[in-house]
């Protein structure tokens, strides 16, 4: 009897185990967890760099060499060969020579005195002139022509570099004689020695309180079709004239003229 009992017992006890062993919820494995992917915070697209301008004192200031970035005003062309362009320009407070700015034809013709542009470009030097050279443009709102500005008592001075490529007059200067590599005197020569022929660049001498300067008429400029062009190849020495152009520089000042007339 007494085992008939003890095996009962041990029968309720087994079975009342495996109750709780059914209700007990298993063990979560750590391995088995979902991995909680971090937000990786969006990229903020990068701020377009903006564009400086530079004042012509900033210009003036700015390293040989470095890209340079302007607003001026076209006062005259030089020439186009192949989309780049040679062209003289200005602003209120100075003067910009951009040599072979990458320029269409089509473009070209819209380059009308006046019109404004903004040029980037590579400021350089060669031979005393300072230069923007290989630029890019485009045209934006405003016109602006300069007046010329007497630089007959700069000559001779500091003063007169601080103008560079500015439109100038000069007044009531002498023609003095040009030697040629022959010794010859003239008037004026065809290119700097006299061995060019008419349609090459005219220079001739002319003089003022007893100083002698040298001016040109650039052919690219104004070529031998020009009312320029012919009033030079009038010239004798001796004659007192009046000059407008653009102070352009090669080893010293070396104006190109785009108007003589007789000295008023």
């Amino acid at each position: 009897m007494k085992k008939i009992i003890a095996l009962l017992l041990a029968l309720v006890m087994a079975l009342a185990m495996m109750g709780c062993a059914a209700t007990e919820e298993p063990a979560e494995d750590p391995a088995e967890e979902p991995a909680v992917e971090e937000e990786t915070p969006a990229e903020e697209p990068a701020e377009e760099s903006e564009v400086v301008v530079m004042s012509h004192a900033d210009y003036m200031a700015a390293e040989l060499d470095t890209q340079v970035v302007i607003e001026t005003y076209v006062q005259d062309k030089q020439s186009w060969w192949e989309d780049k362009a040679t062209v003289y320009t200005q602003d209120e407070d100075g003067a910009y020579f951009l040599y072979e700015m990458n320029c269409s034809a089509e473009d070209y013709e819209k380059l009308v005195p006046g019109t404004k542009i903004r040029v980037t470009g590579h400021k350089t030097e060669w031979a005393g002139e300072i230069e923007i050279m290989d630029g890019t443009f485009e045209i934006i709102e405003g016109n602006y022509i300069a007046e010329p500005v007497d630089a007959t008592v700069w000559l001779g001075t500091d003063e007169l570099i601080a103008h560079q490529n500015e439109l100038v007059s000069f007044k009531g200067m002498t023609v003095e004689a040009s030697i040629d590599a022959d010794g010859n005197e003239a008037a004026f020569l065809y290119s700097w020695d006299g061995s060019g022929e008419d349609g090459s660049d005219l220079y001739f001498n002319a003089s003022v309180n007893g100083q002698t300067y040298t001016f040109t008429v650039e052919s690219y400029l104004r070529d031998n079709t020009t009312d320029v062009y012919a009033a030079v190849k009038a010239l004798q020495v001796g004659d007192v004239i009046d000059m407008e152009g653009f102070l352009y520089w090669y080893e010293g000042v070396n104006p190109h003229i785009t108007v003589v007339t007789a000295a008023e």
